[in-house]
């Protein structure tokens, strides 16, 4: 098998149905041509506040053609117990998120989310592990949705800039 990703539009991980907070189904299809920033994320984590700075990177680089997407996962010490709605307020009330939130799922194990197995597959973690270890796990993808990236739960958004950025420029 041919462990090139597909650098077409029509890449696996544009196809992938997903729901979002609010019950409403996408894909990414409708994120096509951006970079984007997917970050498995719990509200009751050690990183949590890691919300605000993606909130940041969110504001500062959307018009020119980011966007960052959480999806939240009970799967690290049950740290995200609550249910969309829940998560919603949370995000929104406590960090001022505005950047497009989904529903809950796993991203490890038999009922991980296909595209977190996507992601996984195209994106190793340290010593070629395929698993995510943490909340806060984070993939960068660019605009041909290509998996160029994948950080530790440790890796600040911040520290993230300058790759988001020269992504933007290319």
């Amino acid at each position: 098998m041919d462990e090139t990703p597909d650098t077409s539009a029509n890449t696996p991980i544009y196809e992938v149905p997903l729901r979002a907070l609010d019950g409403q189904e996408h894909t990414l299809a409708e994120y096509a041509g951006k970079v984007m920033l997917i970050v498995n994320t719990a509200s009751q984590c050690g990183f949590t506040p890691q919300y605000a700075g993606l909130e940041t990177l969110y504001k500062n680089y959307a018009e020119r053609g980011f966007v960052v997407l959480g999806f939240p996962c009970n799967q690290f010490g049950s740290q995200e117990p609550g249910n969309e709605s829940e998560i919603a307020s949370f995000c929104e009330t406590n960090y001022g998120v505005s950047f497009p939130m989904f529903a809950k799922i796993d991203v490890n194990g038999d009922n991980a989310h296909p595209l977190f197995d996507w992601l996984k597959d195209n994106a190793r973690g340290v010593l070629g592990t395929e698993s995510i270890k943490w909340n806060f796990t984070k993939f960068l993808v660019d605009r041909e949705g290509v998996v160029v990236g994948r950080y530790a739960p440790t890796t600040t958004p911040a520290s993230m800039a300058s790759d988001i950025e020269s992504l933007l420029d290319a």
